[in-house]
C-alpha cells in the first residue's frame, strides 16, 4: 500500500516561473520519508498541492489510493499538516485550539477531549494545555502543532520543517515521540534544513532541486554516494547526507 503517489507532477506559474517540472515519487504506507532540498526547491509547493492548499498545473496525486482531484475530501481526511509557521491565535488555550481542530474534521467533544489530553501530555504540553497558547516556548508551539496536526488520527502526517528554531534537546525529544508515531504505522513525510534530522530518522529520501527530483532511494543507497576518498582529500567535516546533498544541489 502507498501513501502517497506523485506521477509527473507539474507547476507553473502566471510569471512563467516552473516550480515542478515533472516531479515522479512515491512514499510507501508506515514509511518515514524525507524530502530534502535548498530553499525554493519545491518542497512546499509540492506539500501544498498534496494538501488542497496549491493547484497544480498537471500530473497525478493520489494518498492512499484517493485521487486528490475526483476524491480531495477522502484525501484530505487522511493527512495531518505540520506547516513552516505558527499558525494558531496565541489567545486560545493549547487544549481549546486541538479539541476545536478535532471538530473541523466532525470528531464529537466527547471523543476529542480525552484524545487532545493525551495528545498534549504525550507531546510535554500537558501542564500548560490551560494557559493562553502566547506562553508557550517556540518548541512548545511547534509541539503543540504536531497534536493539533494528529487530532483526527490520520494516517499520514506531513512535517514541513518541524523543529525549526527549536533547541537541540527539543528537538530530540521531538524524534523519539516521531519515531514512536512511524513503529504504530503512522506514515511521516518530514521537510527540514537540518540534514542530521534526516539522516536519524528517514528510511527513504528524495533529494529535490530547482523543481526536479536529482536523487531518491533508501537511506543507505543516498549515503553509499558519498565518496569518503573525495571528503578527506578536500578536508570536508560535513556528515555523509550533507556532502551528498551538497553535491547534487551544486550541479546546476
Amino acid at each position: 500500500m502507498l501513501a502517497l503517489t506523485v506521477e509527473n507532477l507539474k507547476k507553473r506559474y502566471k510569471t512563467g516561473t516552473e516550480a515542478l517540472k515533472g516531479v515522479s515519487l512515491t512514499i510507501p504506507a508506515g514509511d518515514f520519508f524525507g524530502l530534502l532540498g535548498p530553499n525554493g526547491a519545491g518542497k512546499t509547493t509540492i506539500i501544498g498541492i498534496v494538501t488542497g492548499l496549491v493547484n497544480k498545473t498537471e500530473g497525478l496525486v493520489s494518498v492512499f489510493g484517493h485521487d486528490i482531484d475526483k476524491e480531495p475530501e477522502r484525501a484530505k481526511a487522511r493527512i495531518g499538516l505540520v506547516g513552516q509557521e505558527v499558525n494558531f491565535n496565541p489567545f486560545e488555550k493549547p487544549f481549546d485550539i486541538v479539541v476545536n481542530q478535532g471538530g473541523y474534521y466532525g470528531i464529537p467533544r466527547s471523543i476529542a477531549i480525552p484524545r487532545a489530553k493525551k495528545l498534549l501530555h504525550d507531546l510535554g504540553i500537558g501542564e500548560k494545555m490551560m494557559q493562553g497558547s502566547m506562553t508557550l516556548s517556540g518548541g512548545m508551539k511547534r509541539r503543540l502543532m504536531i497534536a493539533r496536526a494528529l487530532i483526527h488520527q490520520p494516517r499520514f502526517l506531513i512535517l514541513d520543517e518541524p523543529t525549526a528554531g527549536v533547541d537541540v534537546e527539543l528537538r530530540r525529544g521531538m524524534w523519539d515521540y516521531l519515531r514512536s508515531l512511524t513503529a504504530d504505522g503512522l506514515t511521516i513525510l518530514l521537510t527540514t534544513h537540518y540534514l542530521e534530522e534526516a539522516e536519524q530518522l528517514c528510511k527513504n529520501i528524495a533529494i529535490i532541486n530547482k523543481g526536479e527530483i536529482v536523487a531518491k532511494g533508501t537511506m543507505a543507497e543516498i549515503l553509499a554516494m558519498h565518496e569518503s576518498a573525495e571528503s578527506e582529500k578536500s578536508d570536508y567535516r560535513g556528515g555523509r547526507l550533507e556532502e551528498v546533498f551538497i553535491k547534487l544541489t551544486q550541479q546546476k
